[in-house]
């Protein structure tokens, strides 16, 4: 029996989160097992609201509403949590106008979490501190006081197909990576910050991602007396109207670099047609070069041409199933190839958070398992028993989880 326990344990623990999860954090387990919270309406508080459903551990949280979640106060999600904003109708949820901060083990897709200049000074959009496993997929993190993303001495992260963009007053920074270990960020869009694209004082896989239009600086290194070791793969640095030639800025001996396949296009002109970034561009920022990736080989990530990754952030990244209009304006801004694009003092400068109607879920969930009818129907499940929702599949997906993996195939 020992035996067998292990088993399903190491088989448990090697399940990625979802099909199409990579990186450091495609293990995280999320909400599988647990019980499943109905997010019901747009509301700060009470029951049904996104906080009341994030605040206890081991849940599934869908979305039977679209719209603007305005928060008054910070959200601290619990651990062992998965966030499916896929589940929501029409142009999905967004969370505006404080910090939200994540713990161990969590799942989060396809949701938008957007900070306010009426935050305190110092907060960060989206806080991934202290904690192991977790992966945001196709999620957009914007207007930021300090930086958008914060995560700090976390270990397995990922950030995949996501957007980090129009940090406001008064850093206007995108991220800060302090001393984590085993970060991949990858197809990921930085835009409309000044600097911090990210700031990697890290262990971190950064591959096929786009910066864009950045102020004072692109990528930051490290720039410390800790050891950091970026591997930075296939990337497209293209400037826009706010832009200096700092594509790179801050690096130092203690950051030490493996890179291959990155372009950088400085001319603005409306085209993609960078040149190739070369050692003599690091050197330059005094970085020790490395003839080896650290943290490629131990890692999972597909990768193709930084030209193919352009084309692949234009169309995946943020909250895409359905962009608002925030994510469009700034599509749009990338689209332009360094014509277009501003850095924002405020939201409000940006145009402001859109408002949006609160749209109901139409179909069905008799037993209320996160499940629809339908769906149970054509699978053969009972739904009016909500047990079945958690009975895992041959392919180690809990019926739960394939209907939500189901939805963005």
């Amino acid at each position: 029996m020992l035996f067998l326990g292990l088993t399903v344990h190491i088989a448990q623990a090697q399940q990625l989160a979802f099909p199409g999860a990579e990186g450091f954090g495609r293990f995280a387990i999320g909400g599988r097992g647990g019980t499943v919270y109905h997010v019901t309406n747009l509301n700060d508080t009470g029951a049904g609201s996104f906080r009341d459903a994030v605040s206890k551990p081991g849940r599934t949280v869908v979305f039977d509403v679209s719209g603007v979640i305005k928060i008054g106060g910070k959200i601290a999600v619990s651990p062992r949590i998965t966030i499916a904003g896929q589940t929501a109708p029409k142009e999905g949820i967004t969370i505006y106008g404080n910090s939200v901060s994540f713990k161990d083990s969590t799942i989060v897709r396809y949701m938008r979490f957007r900070g306010s200049i009426n935050m305190s000074k110092g907060s960060c959009t989206v806080v991934a501190d202290d904690l192991n496993d977790i992966i945001f997929d196709h999620v957009s993190i914007e207007w930021g006081r300090w930086d958008n993303l914060h995560i700090k001495k976390s270990k397995n992260v990922t950030l995949q197909y996501c957007v980090v963009a129009e940090s406001i007053d008064p850093q206007r920074f995108g991220a800060l990576l302090e001393v984590p270990e085993y970060v991949t960020m990858h197809h990921c869009l930085f835009a409309g910050n000044q600097s911090r694209n990210p700031k990697a004082k890290a262990k971190i896989e950064f591959i096929n991602n786009v910066v864009y239009n950045w102020g004072k600086s692109g990528f930051v290194g490290g720039h410390s007396s800790a050891d950091h070791y970026q591997d930075l793969v296939a990337n497209y640095f293209i400037s826009g109207p706010s832009s200096t030639d700092s594509f790179l800025s801050m690096f130092s001996k203690t950051d030490h670099v493996y890179h291959r396949d990155n372009y950088t296009d400085l001319n603005k002109d409306g085209k993609l047609n960078g040149r190739l970034i070369t050692d003599e561009d690091f050197i330059k920022e005094t970085a020790t070069l490395l003839k080896e990736p650290s943290l490629l080989p131990k890692s999972s990530v597909k990768i193709s041409s930084a030209a193919k990754a352009y084309q692949t952030v234009l169309a995946e990244a943020g909250s895409s199933l359905k962009r608002d209009a925030v994510d469009l304006r700034i599509m749009g801004y990338l689209k332009s190839i360094g014509t277009k694009g501003a850095i924002f003092k405020t939201e409000a400068d940006a145009g402001g958070q859109p408002e949006t109607k609160l749209v109901k879920l139409s179909v069905k969930d008799a037993d209320q398992d996160g499940i629809p009818d339908g769906w149970e129907k054509s699978k053969r499940l009972n739904p009016t028993d909500a047990m079945d929702a958690q009975k895992i599949n041959a392919n180690g997906y809990s019926n739960l989880e394939q209907y939500l993996n189901d939805l963005v195939k």
